[in-house]
């Protein structure tokens, strides 16, 4: 049975479990966000890497890139990417001809201040520790260096939250069960449990030594956008 079958691991097998998800589910991820956004995963994309405001030949990472959509969106604005990824399932399906990482997001393994951005899509809810994250980035970049983080958020307005609950709960894991991986599509909604609260989550990134913490809410709140510079 399949550690996602229960429910939430445990923390001590949580990225054993994430892991063996985004195998599973690589080969129709990518169509599975387009049709489960109405693609507006695209725009949101975007709206991250705007938000970076790099200049065009500055290197960015890309946390838990998965099969490449924002390292792609990344050297569309003429920045240099690199994906770093713990699946390889999700690797092997790329679809970015950006260099490509296979690491865990605690131990990237490359030289302090190597990078001037860095990106996630989707992700923070999946790590195990947020706030190692947050210091390994705080690590790699460079001081002034900008990152953007882009994650399911819930709307704030009550007709739109009650709504996005339904959808987001009953019929994304509905339609992830046909397309693709029951378990896992379940898992997904449920998995926002794993995030902080937003005054916390803030302050972690602040702690870990950025400045200038800020969270935008998009499309009616139903995604948010982190942005943060390193401090000096």
């Amino acid at each position: 049975m399949s550690p996602l079958a229960a429910g939430l691991p445990e923390p001590e097998h949580k990225a054993q479990a994430v892991e063996a998800m985004f195998d599973e589910i690589a080969p129709r991820y990518d169509l599975l966000n387009r049709l489960l956004t109405f693609r507006l995963d695209t725009r949101w994309r975007r709206r991250t890497v705007e938000a970076l405001g790099l200049q065009p030949g500055e290197l960015v990472v890309d946390l838990a890139c998965g099969t490449g959509d924002l390292c792609n969106e990344l050297q569309k604005s003429r920045l240099r990417a690199v994906g770093v990824d713990f699946s390889a399932g999700m690797l092997a399906a790329t679809t970015t001809q950006a260099p490509l990482l296979r690491s865990d997001a605690l131990r990237l393994g490359v030289r302090d201040r190597t990078f001037d951005g860095a990106t996630c899509g989707f992700a923070l809810r999946n790590f195990a520790d947020l706030a190692a994250v947050f210091a390994e980035l705080a690590r790699i970049l460079r001081p002034g260096g900008r990152m953007a983080l882009l994650e399911v958020a819930e709307p704030g307005n009550p007709l739109l939250r009650a709504g996005h609950s339904v959808y987001f709960g009953k019929v994304v894991p509905a339609v992830g069960s046909l397309l693709s991986s029951r378990d896992a599509y379940r898992y997904l909604p449920k998995s926002v449990a794993y995030l902080p609260p937003t005054p916390e989550l803030l302050a972690q990134i602040a702690e870990a030594g950025f400045r200038d913490v800020d969270r935008e809410l998009l499309s009616g709140g139903i995604s948010q956008l982190i942005t943060a510079t390193r401090s000096r």
